[in-house]
C-alpha cells in the first residue's frame, strides 16, 4: 500500500509554487503532474540576497491541521481586499483550482475532503529542511531569516515549559533576529530570562519602560547579507497589555508609535541601509493603514493576523507580506538589491506539506527530546469528535462550540464566553481527541474559568466593545483577535455600524427570549485579563466536559446572524 507521501509524489501537481512576481499569479496545478521536494523548494538563482519570514507559529512543533477562515470581513477601506477575501472569491483573485493543493492550504473550501487527500502541514523539522537546504544553495551570507512572533506560545509542551521547548528547537533554524506578542504573557522575569538567552536580537522598537519612557528593547539592528546593507526595525503587537494581561508585564507600555518607527527609518538610512524592513506583528490591516503613513520602508513582514497570501500586496512602494501561521508557511523573497535599493524581486508562499518535505533529521531529534517528558500525556485520549473541530473565522468556530458547551455545563452557567483567539489547529471529523489536541486551543498562563453574574446591558457593551475592536474602520483602533464566541446566547450583528448599533436581536437560546438589559444572568467564561481571577483552568473543565461525552458532534453554528 502507498503511503501519503508516495500518493503525492506520484500524483499531485504543485507547479504553482513557482516564484511569482508582482504581476504573476500562482499558476493552475495538473493533477496528471508531480509534487515532489523539488517541486515545492526548487527556485532559479535570483537577485544577490534571499530573505525567509515565519510568524505565528504558536508553538506548533509537530504537523498539525488547520483551516484557513471561512469568514473574514473587512470593512471601511480595506472592505474586499486581501486578506478579506475567502472561499470561492479567493480560489478566483488567485487563478486556483478547487481540489488542488494550492486550494487546500490557502482556503476553507472542501477542508475536510482534502485534508484526507493532502493530509498535515507544517512541522518545525520541516521548516528546517526549507532553510537549510536555501542555505546550501545561496550560501550562509546570502540568507536572513526573520520570526515575526507569537512564536512561544500555544501548546501543552510550551505551557509547561515557559517557552522552553520552542526556545531551544528556533535556536536551530538560526534566527536573525524575532519581535512578539503572546511571548509576553509569560511575565517580565520570563521574558528578560528568554531574551538573555538568545544568540540573536529580540526587537520592539513601540516598547517603552513605563519609569522612565525610554525604549526597552533594541529597536532595530543592521545586517549585512548579499554584499547588501539590511535594516530590520521589530514592532512587537502593539496592544499587548490591553489584549492581554497587563499586570504580567507592568513595567512596559506599547503601541503602534509610528513616529518611532519613522525615526528608525531614518537612522537606518543615514546608517547605510540599502533595504528597510519593518519586522511587524500589528496584524495585517495595521500594516497597510502604516505603511501608507510611514515613507523609506521597503517590506513589511506582517503577523498577527495569521493572513496567508501567495502575493505580495503593495502599499506605494511598499510590499507587505503575509506568511500564514502554525508553520503551515514559509515565506521567501529573492532580492536583488544593488546600488542602495530595490531593484527587483521574486516572492514564494511556500506550503509545507509534511508528507512531501522530508524532515530535517537534527531538528526532528531535538523536537522528540523537548516533546519526550510529556509524551504519554499528550497521546492521553480524551474523547472523540465525529465532525471538524475548528476555531479561525471572525465569528463562533466548533472548537470554541466545544468549550461554550463545557462552560455552560460544568460551571452551571446561563451565558458562556469564549475569547476570540486566532490560535487552536483543526481537528478532522473521526479523530481522537487528546491532551495535545485540547491544550492546542487552551494552553495559556492565564486560564481561569471563572463563574459571575452579568446584566444584559453589560453583556451588551461586552459584545459592541469586542465588535469595535474587530470592525473599527480605522484599522489603528483594531486592538484584539477575533469576535468573542458566545454559548447560550443568539445575536445579531451589522460589522459596517457603529460602536453601540453593531450590535441586536440578542436572545436567550433555551428559552428563546429576548436578553433583558435589566437582568443579571450566570455567565461562565476563560481568559480574563483582570489580576485575580479565580476558577479551575479551562482545560479541566473541557476534560471534565468530555468525560461526561465521549463523543461529540459538531456542527454549524447559527446563533449569529450577520448582516449582509
Amino acid at each position: 500500500m502507498f503511503s501519503r507521501r508516495e500518493f503525492l509524489t506520484a500524483t499531485v501537481a504543485l507547479s504553482a509554487i513557482t516564484g511569482a512576481s508582482l504581476t504573476g499569479r500562482w499558476s493552475r496545478a495538473s493533477a496528471q503532474q508531480t509534487m515532489s521536494e523539488d517541486d515545492l523548494l526548487g527556485t532559479t538563482n535570483f537577485g544577490n540576497l534571499t530573505l525567509f519570514h515565519v510568524t505565528d507559529i504558536h508553538a506548533q512543533l509537530k504537523p498539525v491541521y488547520f483551516r484557513e477562515p471561512a469568514v473574514n470581513i473587512g470593512v471601511g477601506e480595506v472592505a474586499g481586499l486581501p486578506p478579506h477575501v475567502t472561499g470561492q472569491d479567493f480560489l478566483k483573485l488567485y487563478d486556483i483550482e478547487p481540489g488542488t493543493p494550492e486550494a487546500y492550504a490557502l482556503t476553507s473550501e472542501d477542508f475536510s475532503a482534502l485534508a484526507k487527500q493532502y493530509g498535515r502541514m507544517g512541522g518545525l523539522d520541516r521548516v528546517a529542511t526549507v532553510i537549510k537546504r536555501a542555505r546550501a544553495e545561496r550560501g550562509e551570507n546570502n540568507v536572513l531569516l526573520l520570526d515575526g512572533g507569537d512564536t512561544w506560545q500555544g501548546s501543552y509542551t510550551a505551557n509547561q515549559t515557559a517557552g522552553e521547548d520552542m526556545i531551544s528547537t528556533m535556536a536551530l533554524l538560526k534566527p536573525d533576529a524575532m519581535t512578539g506578542h503572546w511571548e509576553f504573557t509569560y511575565g517580565t522575569d520570563r521574558m528578560n530570562e528568554a531574551i538573555e538567552s538568545l544568540d540573536f536580537p529580540f526587537l520592539g522598537s513601540n516598547i517603552f519602560d513605563n519609569t522612565w519612557d525610554e525604549p526597552a528593547f533594541e529597536a532595530w539592528k543592521m545586517f549585512e547579507r548579499g554584499g547588501a546593507k539590511i535594516a530590520v526595525i521589530g514592532q512587537a503587537f502593539p496592544y499587548t497589555p490591553i489584549a492581554n494581561p497587563s499586570w504580567l508585564i507592568p513595567d512596559w507600555s506599547f503601541g503602534i508609535r509610528d513616529e518611532e518607527i519613522a525615526r528608525h527609518v531614518g537612522e537606518a538610512r543615514d546608517a547605510g541601509a540599502d533595504l528597510v524592513v519593518l519586522l511587524s506583528h500589528n496584524g495585517f490591516d495595521v500594516d497597510r493603514s502604516l505603511a501608507a503613513k510611514v515613507d523609506g520602508i521597503d517590506i513589511i513582514l506582517t503577523g498577527h493576523t495569521h493572513d496567508a497570501l501567495p502575493e505580495p500586496v503593495m502599499v506605494g512602494k511598499t510590499m507587505l507580506i503575509a506568511s500564514g501561521s502554525n508553520g503551515k508557511f514559509v515565506s521567501r523573497l529573492d532580492l536583488d538589491v544593488s546600488g542602495g535599493s530595490l531593484k527587483d524581486f521574486r516572492y514564494r508562499l511556500t506550503p509545507v506539506f509534511s508528507d512531501v518535505i522530508t524532515p530535517d533529521q537534527e531538528m526532528a531529534a531535538k523536537i522528540e527530546e523537548v516533546r519526550a517528558p510529556y509524551e504519554d500525556e499528550l497521546k492521553r485520549v480524551l474523547g472523540r469528535t465525529e465532525g471538524l473541530l475548528f476555531r479561525r473565522g471572525n465569528f463562533n468556530g466548533t472548537w470554541d462550540d466545544l468549550i461554550l458547551d463545557a462552560l455552560l455545563e460544568q460551571r452551571e452557567a446561563e451565558i458562556a464566553l469564549s475569547p476570540g483567539f486566532r490560535w487552536g489547529t483543526s481537528l478532522p471529523a473521526g479523530s481522537d481527541i487528546t491532551v495535545e489536541d485540547l491544550h492546542n486551543a487552551t494552553a495559556m498562563t492565564y486560564p481561569a474559568a471563572y463563574r459571575s453574574t452579568m446584566t444584559g446591558e453589560m453583556l451588551k457593551l461586552v459584545l459592541e466593545d469586542v465588535a469595535d475592536n474587530l470592525f473599527n474602520v480605522d484599522p489603528y483602533y483594531q486592538q484584539g483577535g477575533d469576535m468573542v464566541r458566545v454559548g447560550g446566547m443568539g445575536y445579531g450583528i451589522d460589522p459596517t455600524k457603529k460602536i453601540g448599533e453593531r450590535i441586536s436581536d440578542m436572545t436567550v437560546i433555551a428559552t428563546g427570549e429576548p436578553v433583558d438589559p435589566s437582568r443579571e444572568y450566570v455567565v461562565a467564561g476563560w481568559a480574563s485579563v483582570n489580576e485575580g481571577t479565580e476558577g479551575p483552568p479551562i482545560w479541566e473543565v473541557c476534560e471534565e466536559y468530555l468525560a461526561a461525552h465521549s463523543t461529540v458532534e459538531p456542527t454549524e453554528n447559527r446563533s449569529v446572524k450577520v448582516a449582509g
